[in-house]
């Protein structure tokens, strides 16, 4: 049953599409619907469970009076005198030596032989390359179908209304720049006051209610100093620290998914196709890399969509360096912290720009060394422009608000009661007073020398990023632990304040600069070993994006000390 979707757009276009020649022309049920406002589904679906409770009839083949049809029939007969009898379809798929047909049907090494000589022997004796031939019969079927079926209102060339917003968006001298302006208003408005009063208003409710309540709760029922520090001391500010920047990341994804609904994503990627091109990259690419802004692992996944095989190691390696949601909350801890409120925006939309150039870079890089090859031509549709569905946008914002809760009440929860205690005890298991001389101070402050040259070897720093890699998010977790955050929970400090008095603004950004760039969490490294099928492109992967966090990083810290920042 075939669903023929958004007719919406074919009745405001005044367009019409005769459904019933259509469907008697290709012998199966067609229903015209639209998905996004519902119309038409109880019809597909009804038409579905009749199709499929109805006893099977091959559809009549395109190809039947056509040069071809003999040597499809001469693979079924093959096939029926084998025991195993096939479609119409499936003998075409064979024709056109379609691996996964091939090998669906186990077929012998001489029966493959025998097959590949029918169809090798009738392309001598039509001199006509199969595979070829087919493809121009479907095509000219589909036009002939197309002019009788499908009637437009529109005169050859006019322009719709699609048309004339592209040729402003689309344009060679202004699309780059309106595309960096969309991205710096989305930015400006998420983490400028809206953004920044949303944070604080959670900030309040959770450290001015739930901080001081839970404390006053716990010593009530008279619980011993270590569960108490376990609480006040480790989930609250490894998880709810986290949990304040929820409001900023529910603004980004609303942005996001503006775009995306709009078709404005779809543009993007074919603006950005010529200057991808030169570092080893197509406009395909950009599409799984802007889904990278909002979190890495689907967007690697999205590169299964690449045909070429250079091209999707390309595109799964350089991913994770957009940066994705969960960077979001180190990105504005820092930069609250250091930055006046009017360079926030700029000095966060930088770093977004930074992830940008350090895969264009390392495209270059990858493009003259280890993934050399050839430059795949890049073909794809721009939808035309529609009004985003509230319902569409909400449902996709309440999925990344339920993944980041979950998140921060499962996995963040977990690493904050690990995290308490390796901060909490020493290596024979004793309680310390000092975290310095804990089990995670000792880690720290063997590793920290790694980090000196980037401004940030203090042993606190280094260790919150081995805790980055279970989730980003952990960064700002650790942090807030070892620094003994509660704002309002009796003693300690705020994280702002500790970050102040602990980094420059030049260590900050330097610091800020290797939480974007190096490896990605726990869940997209084995989503990166799932899609490459290899442990040894999942480590070079992991292993380039750690070194080109740390050199740019070196390059940010020593390059600033020179210009006197």
């Amino acid at each position: 049953v075939i669903a023929l979707n958004m007719m919406d757009e074919v009745k405001s276009l005044g367009d019409k599409i005769d459904i019933a020649a259509i469907e008697k022309a290709l012998g199966v049920p067609i229903v015209g619907i639209t998905a996004a406002k519902g119309i038409g589904l109880d019809e597909l679906i009804q038409r579905a469970v009749h199709t499929v409770n109805a006893p099977f009839k091959e559809t009549s083949s395109v190809l039947k009076n056509t040069d071809a049809y003999p040597v499809i029939e001469k693979v079924k007969k093959l096939y029926e005198a084998l025991n195993k009898p096939i479609s119409t379809f499936s003998a075409i798929k064979l024709i056109e030596r379609d691996v996964l047909t091939q090998k669906s049907f186990r077929l012998s090494s001489e029966d493959s032989r025998t097959i590949e000589t029918i169809i090798t022997d009738s392309e001598k004796k039509s001199n006509v390359e199969w595979e070829i031939a087919i493809a121009d019969y479907r095509y000219r079927f589909i036009t002939a179908l197309a002019s009788r079926s499908i009637k437009k209102t529109r005169k050859e060339g006019e322009f719709t209304l699609s048309d004339k917003i592209d040729s402003v968006v689309t344009n060679r001298f202004l699309a780059i720049p309106i595309f960096f302006a969309v991205l710096f208003v989305m930015f400006s408005i998420t983490f400028g006051p809206i953004g920044s009063f949303l944070t604080d208003s959670m900030d309040y409710f959770v450290n001015e209610i739930i901080g001081i309540y839970a404390r006053e709760l716990l010593v009530h029922l008279g619980a011993s100093p270590w569960s108490l520090s376990l609480v006040v001391d480790g989930i609250i500010p490894g998880v709810f620290m986290v949990l304040i920047f929820l409001p900023q990341i529910l603004l980004l994804f609303f942005f996001l998914s503006l775009l995306e609904d709009t078709g404005y994503m779809a543009r993007a990627a074919f603006i950005m196709d010529r200057a991808l091109r030169k570092f080893g990259l197509s406009g395909k690419s950009f599409v799984p890399m802007l889904m990278g802004f909002g979190c890495s692992v689907p967007a690697i996944m999205a590169a299964r969509t690449l045909e070429n095989e250079k091209d999707r190691k390309m595109t799964i390696i350089l991913t994770p360096f957009m940066s994705c949601g969960a960077r979001l909350p180190v990105y504005a801890v820092f930069a609250g912290a250091l930055f006046a409120d009017k360079n926030v925006t700029l000095v966060i939309f930088s770093l977004y720009i930074l992830g940008v150039i350090v895969a264009l870079l390392s495209g270059l890089i990858l493009k003259h060394t280890v993934l050399r090859g050839d430059e795949p031509p890049f073909i794809m549709e721009l939808p035309t422009y529609r009004l985003p569905l509230a319902k569409n946008v909400m449902l996709h914002m309440w999925e990344k608000a339920k993944d980041f809760i979950i998140r921060a009440l499962t996995i963040l929860l977990c690493a904050s009661i690990i995290i308490w205690f390796l901060q909490s005890f020493n290596f024979s298991l004793q309680m310390v007073d000092n975290n310095e001389n804990s089990i995670f101070g000792r880690i720290g402050a063997f590793i920290a020398p790694l980090f000196a040259p980037l401004g940030f070897g203090n042993w606190r720093a280094s260790v919150s990023l081995l805790t980055g890699f279970i989730a980003k998010e952990a960064v700002v977790s650790t942090l807030g632990i070892l620094y003994n955050v509660s704002d309002a929970t009796g003693g300690g400090t705020s994280l702002a304040t500790a970050i102040s008095s602990a980094f420059t603004q030049l260590q900050a950004y330097s610091y800020m600069a290797f939480v974007l760039l190096y490896m990605p969490c726990l869940v997209a490294f084995a989503t990166i070993r799932k899609e490459m099928n290899s442990w040894k492109w999942t480590m070079f992967a992991v292993c380039y994006q750690t070194l080109a966090a740390w050199v740019v990083s070196f390059i940010v810290y020593q390059g600033g000390l020179l210009l006197g920042f």
